[in-house]
């Protein structure tokens, strides 16, 4: 389901990393001054990172140490435990808008499920 349906977000990563930072400022302002530089490189890099994580659903050790090396610079950032909350709620958000109907209960429990790994892992580090 998740390779599915990241499938058609992947065809307008560009547009869905938009809708994903401005969901995501508007939930929480004060996360706005963690990003530096330029949102559309930002953006790439999302997707690029969510990319990942949706190659590797049945081998997640693969991307463990990266994952959790990817922590330890967020952490080095100014991200907080409870923000990756917030981070979540976007993430959803963004699937939703541009998923619609595909966007079932499972397809949300099996998104939210790969969010709380990775984002477990982060935190941890």
């Amino acid at each position: 389901m998740i390779q599915r349906t990241f499938g058609k977000v992947a065809l307008i990563r560009q547009q869905a990393a938009a809708q994903f930072y401005d969901r995501l400022f508007t939930l929480d302002p004060t996360l706005k001054p963690l990003f530096k530089g330029n949102m559309g490189e930002q953006g790439e890099k999302l997707m690029a990172t969510i990319a990942t994580a949706v190659r590797h659903l049945k081998n997640p050790e693969a991307i463990r140490d990266s994952v959790a090396k990817m922590g330890e610079r967020h952490r080095g950032y100014g991200v907080q435990d409870r923000h990756y909350d917030t981070v979540a709620a976007a993430l959803l958000w963004t699937l939703e808008q541009n998923l619609g109907p595909d966007f079932t209960p499972d397809v949300r429990k099996a998104w939210t499920d790969m969010y709380v790994l990775v984002a477990g892992i982060m935190k941890a580090a």
